[in-house]
């Protein structure tokens, strides 16, 4: 029997099973205080989960954002985190497309993420060389630092991403 995955919005009831999943998919990494921030601004941010037999085992986090002087909508992918034991069976794809079309259809432009170009490349991004990340980056990151277009929307042509309160703290952006 094949289990049936959903992606749907992160909700209220969810939030114990999210905080408790990012531990396990970075045991070396204390992503939990960005994600409760994120989590507490709905306001700038899109938050989905993927089920499995009614069990979270996958959260994605996109934050809206800005780039100087330019009157573009964008966003920032980040974080993404699956359930050791679902990780490499397509959960993590599904939750960064499904995230992709809900803000095509918002209009946003084009979505910037820090991460492994294998595999964000396989999902559409590039690296990004005109949109610098909000902090410098240290060199041999130069690739990791990714963007992708969405739809018809206006996407930045240059400029520095500028983040909401949650993503101002550089140790976020450094090794």
């Amino acid at each position: 029997m094949e289990r049936e995955l959903k992606i749907r919005e992160c909700r209220a009831e969810d939030r114990g099973a999210v905080e408790a999943l990012y531990p396990r998919a970075f045991p070396d990494e204390d992503l939990l205080p960005v994600v409760r921030d994120l989590l507490d601004d709905p306001g700038h941010t899109v938050a989905l989960v993927a089920v499995i037999d009614g069990k979270v085992v996958g959260n994605i986090i996109f934050t809206r954002c800005g780039v100087d002087d330019c009157k573009a909508d964008v966003a920032l992918l980040a974080p993404l985190a699956v359930e050791p034991a679902h990780q490499g069976k397509g959960v993590g794809s599904a939750l960064v497309r499904s995230g992709l079309q809900r803000l095509d259809e918002e209009g946003i432009g084009a979505v910037y993420v820090l991460g492994d170009p294998g595999y964000y490349g396989r999902l559409g991004f590039a690296p990004e060389r005109s949109v610098k990340a909000p902090y410098e980056l240290p060199e041999e990151w130069t690739d990791a630092w990714q963007s992708l277009r969405l739809g018809h929307a206006t996407a930045p042509a240059e400029g520095r991403l500028v983040v909401p309160p949650p993503w101002r703290d550089a140790a976020l952006w450094a090794p």
